[in-house]
């Protein structure tokens, strides 16, 4: 099941895509005060919150859908609680490409990029043409966790997922260097795009088997398959848990292969005008413009 975050006449709400009729069923609309009034909330209280929301839809029938053309798609958590948890040099060539063979990290890599930097599909990222003159992109894949849970057992730790979404890791190359540090790089307003939408983790029966694929204006930059994890998901969960607890709704952005822009020779960066799709086999595509 695919769900979304969206404004419609104005109000912000979600609901349930069905991506093959392009329809959507507002959930707050059909359900009112027996649902949580954010999909984060949902995620957190609601339990076996896509055999719910399957009733909801299915008593209320198509007649009680809108047209996706209606709606403002907006990321399915567009505000998360913390900062979203990004996962650094998860693919051996991208490691290779960014630093060489002993950049490749034994220890699992992770920084953060603030709740700020979150917008959706169809969003366009700012070009920041006054700050930056290195603005790269980075398909990922994006898992949202589903319940609470502290020193999480590898081999329980995907029963900790609720979906899977796609993120687009956008980064200020130069800021990151010159402040040795990659929060103020990876953090400006607009560089987190998320989405279109959350797919229920019961469509996907193995996360570690998802081809990845990016075009910046229809060229293929990016192209690999999540099989090439260098820490697969059961262990970054695993591992993040081990002293700080995650929460429903909390963002894990998995890393991204190689095929950067930074690392192009020459290098081949965003620009006002770019398109970014980042598409991802089981999940969806995520598409931005630069502007």
């Amino acid at each position: 099941m695919k769900f979304i975050s969206f404004r419609v006449k104005g109000q912000e709400t979600y609901g349930v895509y069905d991506e093959k009729e392009e329809l959507v069923w507002d959930l707050l609309a059909l359900a009112g005060e027996q649902l949580p009034n954010t999909l984060i909330e949902a995620i957190d209280k609601v339990e076996d919150l896509p055999s719910v929301a399957a009733k909801w839809v299915e008593e209320a029938g198509i007649d009680a859908a809108i047209t996706a053309s209606d709606i403002e798609w907006l990321a399915p958590i567009p505000r998360p609680s913390k900062n979203v948890m990004c996962i650094g040099k998860n693919y051996r060539d991208h490691a290779i490409e960014m630093g060489g063979e002993e950049s490749i990290p034994t220890d699992l890599m992770v920084f953060t990029k603030a709740p700020t930097a979150v917008i959706g599909c169809q969003d366009s990222i700012p070009a920041y043409s006054n700050l930056t003159e290195a603005l790269d992109y980075e398909g990922e894949l994006g898992v949202i966790i589903g319940k609470r849970g502290k020193e999480i057992k590898k081999e329980d730790a995907l029963d900790y997922i609720f979906g899977y979404t796609i993120i687009n890791d956008v980064t200020a190359r130069d800021i990151q260097k010159r402040h040795k540090q990659f929060f103020l790089g990876k953090s400006l307003d607009g560089t987190c795009p998320m989405g279109p939408w959350i797919v229920s983790a019961d469509e996907i029966k193995d996360p570690h088997q998802l081809n990845i694929e990016t075009k910046v204006n229809g060229e293929t930059r990016q192209q690999s398959n999540t099989k090439y994890f260098i820490f697969p998901i059961d262990e970054i969960i695993s591992t993040l848990s081990k002293g700080m607890t995650l929460e429903p709704g909390d963002v894990i952005a998995t890393g991204t292969p190689a095929g950067v822009g930074f690392g192009m020779n020459p290098p081949k960066l965003l620009k006002s005008g770019d398109t970014v799709e980042i598409t991802i086999e089981k999940v969806g595509t995520l598409k931005n413009n630069v502007r």
